[in-house]
């Protein structure tokens, strides 16, 4: 049992999805155990240029005083050789070293957004609250923004192995002054730590207005005819520039706490290392540093002004990597909007409603058999989405009262390879996807391409076919934008059509066509569901005249409950209020 959306046929991967994070904590840890290789071998190698980018000042202090000041040429020779060395291990270290971590990176961004999108599509559904362009929004940007988790704890590692070595050449040349360092470093990140909150949060309500102003686009884009059908273009528009304006003032308001952010921790550093050049300077003068390792001091304060800013851009990274990686969290742990059984389906899927109730249905008894064509009129839109939410399995056991079978199985029972194996519901609003006539009508089902004919001639869309230079292979653009609505809903309807299961459930197939094109229509699905082996059954839930008068029986809910069950004929005669409901 399913929808007619072939996306739900895009997840069945055979890979076992791999557990959801419970924690914003726990995908991060999962997120460097599960790239370790790459992330290892990247904070080896830029640790190593980091220690050989410290050791630059240390090097030339030395060969100030082994060579320079004494004038060994020999000793200079052995110094600028090593200096060589030195700053080959270097330069080559920091392009291996950041390659093996942007790899990791960008694997990571992929793994998330793979997992984001089989959550999103899972057929299953999901109930994290996030509006379809706001799950976009995840699956792309916070996917991105979250991987950088790599990146921040590689650059960390890599920073402090560069403290590290700073404050142990600083020692080897006066204890005093590595203690200085080594105490003043840790205190000044502690400084840092508080701000970098105010980021995390920053970044956090950035990212959330972001992903609302794209879901309100995606929803204006998908009803941009409707729009301007109905002249709202422009309170469509104040609305977008609404949200818009707030994804920018949040934007604005994150992006000032990282300049902030940025300016405090440059400043910071540079007071912290102006004290550290002049108590080496004050202690040159005083005869404690000879010139060599003045030089190494004030070389390796200047040095050390790098890895304490980059510590402040880790802190950075960790905070809008820690905002995204809520949001995916959010999404990844979101519940089923469908928790299915394990059970198979009978051989022949009979569907019955017994007693049943949910939402504004009451006490709905209501079969379909193999072979039947069933007609159900209902007099208020939200009895019509109840009954089709039941059927394909979307609705909460909690929620139902009375029973609901196929195969004599209850619905919720059946795993899901049996639900889409034995019911398919092509509801009113199916969507079609950008490519080909041909990708679209075959997406899920293995038809070829005389099946795929007859589905288009059942719907009456022949034409789509013949009409056009590369037939089945017609270009389909974005949201089928080059269909009018009638071609695209007689496109969806062959589509459930040629998959041709046991049980088709259609929600008003007609309303974008004309009434010869109905009639059509309605002569085409009776054909094609009638006299196949074995026998399928068929349900519309439609008040159109040329559907329902082919039904074996037509059965009206008015207000939630069964109030007659007849023939279209009969109840024209009979009904004047059915009469009135179906008849234009």
């Amino acid at each position: 049992m399913t929808t007619g959306t072939p996306v739900a046929e895009a997840v069945r991967t055979p890979a076992e999805p791999p557990a959801a994070p419970a924690t914003v904590r726990a995908l991060g840890g999962r997120t460097l155990r599960r790239n370790r290789a790459h992330v290892l071998a990247g904070v080896v190698l830029l640790s190593l240029h980091q220690a050989a980018e410290a050791l630059v000042p240390v090097a030339i202090g030395l060969t100030i005083d082994w060579a320079v000041v004494p004038g060994d040429v020999r000793a200079l020779a052995v110094c600028v050789a090593g200096t060589a060395v030195l700053f080959t291990v270097l330069a080559t270290a920091y392009r291996t070293g950041a390659r093996f971590t942007l790899r990791a990176v960008e694997n990571e961004a992929h793994l998330l957004r793979v997992e984001a999108a089989r959550r999103a599509l899972d057929p299953r559904g999901e109930r994290s609250g996030l509006r379809a362009g706001e799950v976009l929004s995840v699956a792309t940007s916070d996917a991105e923004q979250a991987a950088q988790y790599v990146r921040a704890w590689s650059s960390a590692i890599a920073v402090a192995v560069a403290i590290i070595v700073t404050t142990v050449a600083l020692l080897a040349v006066d204890v005093p002054l590595g203690l200085g360092v080594l105490v003043g470093v840790p205190l000044l990140m502690l400084l840092l730590r508080f701000p970098a909150a105010r980021i995390t949060r920053r970044s956090e309500v950035k990212q959330a207005t972001a992903a609302g102003a794209t879901a309100l686009a995606t929803d204006l884009v998908s009803g941009l005819r409707v729009l301007m059908g109905i002249n709202a273009r422009h309170n469509a528009a104040n609305r977008y520039r609404e949200a818009s304006t707030r994804a920018l003032e949040a934007s604005v308001g994150a992006a000032a706490s990282n300049g902030l952010y940025r300016g405090l921790v440059t400043a910071a550093s540079a007071v912290f290392l102006a004290c550290v050049a002049g108590t080496a300077g004050w202690m040159a003068l005083n005869g404690r540093l000879s010139v060599g390792e003045l030089v190494i001091v004030v070389g390796l304060a200047q040095f050390l002004a790098e890895p304490v800013q980059a510590l402040g851009m880790v802190g950075q990274l960790f905070a809008t990597a820690r905002a995204s990686a809520r949001r995916l969290v959010r999404l990844l742990n979101a519940p089923d909007a469908v928790t299915p059984g394990n059970r198979s389906c009978g051989e022949e899927p009979l569907v019955a409603l017994t007693g049943v109730g949910y939402r504004t249905l009451r006490d709905v008894d209501l079969e379909l058999a193999p072979g039947e064509l069933v007609g159900v009129v209902t007099t208020d839109p939200r009895d019509a989405e109840a009954l089709l939410e039941l059927l394909s399995g979307r609705a909460e056991p909690e929620e139902v009262r009375g029973t609901v079978t196929v195969g004599g199985v209850p619905v919720h029972e059946l795993g899901l390879d049996a639900l889409r194996g034995a019911v398919l519901v092509e509801e009113h609003g199916a969507a079609l996807f950008e490519g080909s006539l041909r990708s679209n009508l075959a997406v899920g089902t293995d038809a070829g391409e005389p099946r795929l004919l007859e589905a288009l001639r059942s719907a009456a869309a022949e034409d789509l076919v013949s009409g056009h230079s590369q037939g089945l292979d017609r270009p389909i653009a974005d949201r089928a934008a080059n269909l009018s609505g009638g071609q695209r809903q007689r496109v969806a309807l062959a589509r459930a059509l040629a998959a041709d299961p046991p049980v088709l459930v259609l929600h008003d197939p007609t309303t974008a066509v004309d009434a010869v094109t109905e009639e059509a229509i309605a002569r085409g699905v009776a054909a094609a569901r009638a006299g196949t082996v074995p026998a399928r059954a068929t349900l519309v839930v439609a008040n159109s005249p040329a559907l329902l008068a082919r039904a074996d029986r037509v059965v009206v809910l008015v207000r939630g409950r069964v109030r007659r069950t007849g023939t279209h004929a009969r109840l024209v005669e009979e009904d004047q209020a059915y009469g009135e409901a179906v008849l234009r």
